[in-house]
């Protein structure tokens, strides 16, 4: 299956050609031309009506992930709604490009971790956060250790964190890694699905 990054002339990052020794660079309309099912397209999302153009080949049965140079929540959302797999920062390094590759290939999606850690977050907040939580879920942790897991299940970064409870970001870390080892979990997205299923338990 072809791999193709989708921009305009001269926007070539060597990044993707060391991700993907077979990749080739085509305009919009070298892509509407070419791209077929399976075929893997990478299109920056600073192209005119890029939307289109991703929901165009979607529906062809390609492979679409948008690449962007400032990745935020509303184009992701966007690249979504059009038939995206994946929404990347255009200077990923090879080795997440290829991570990317493999998630979407296999019928993932795949989004930067902190907006996914804000989407959770949204859902942990609509179904009741902190006030739907099983007191047994959280009693192994310290009361800042507790603060934190909180704050991080609200999809906060750890400098936002830091800012809510007037601390270091390094002691947000520490902390975290506390509640990462007493929850048993491995990352803060782990933490948060944690959280979510014990209140889904609670109702």
């Amino acid at each position: 299956m072809a791999q193709l990054f989708v921009c305009r002339g001269g926007d070539e990052m060597p990044r993707w050609r060391e991700a993907f020794a077979e990749a080739r660079l085509v305009g919009p309309g070298q892509a509407r031309a070419q791209a077929g099912t399976g075929d893997r397209v990478w299109v920056m999302s600073d192209l005119e009506a890029w939307p289109r153009l991703v929901a165009t080949l979607s529906q062809r049965g390609a492979i679409l992930c948008v690449l962007s140079h400032a990745p935020n929540s509303l184009e992701a959302f966007q690249a979504l709604g059009a038939g995206a797999r994946g929404y990347a920062h255009a200077l990923s390094p090879p080795e997440l490009l290829r991570q990317v590759e493999t998630v979407v290939t296999h019928q993932g999606i795949w989004v930067w971790p902190e907006l996914l850690a804000r989407v959770v977050g949204g859902a942990f907040r609509t179904l009741g956060g902190e006030a739907m939580l099983q007191e047994e879920t959280l009693a192994c942790l310290t009361e800042r250790e507790r603060a934190v897991a909180l704050a991080v299940a609200e999809g906060l970064s750890n400098k936002a964190v830091a800012r809510r409870l007037a601390i270091t970001e390094r002691t947000v870390k520490a902390h975290l890694g506390a509640v990462f080892r007493k929850l048993g979990v491995r990352d803060r997205m782990q933490l948060i699905l944690k959280l979510s299923r014990q209140e889904q338990n609670a109702l």
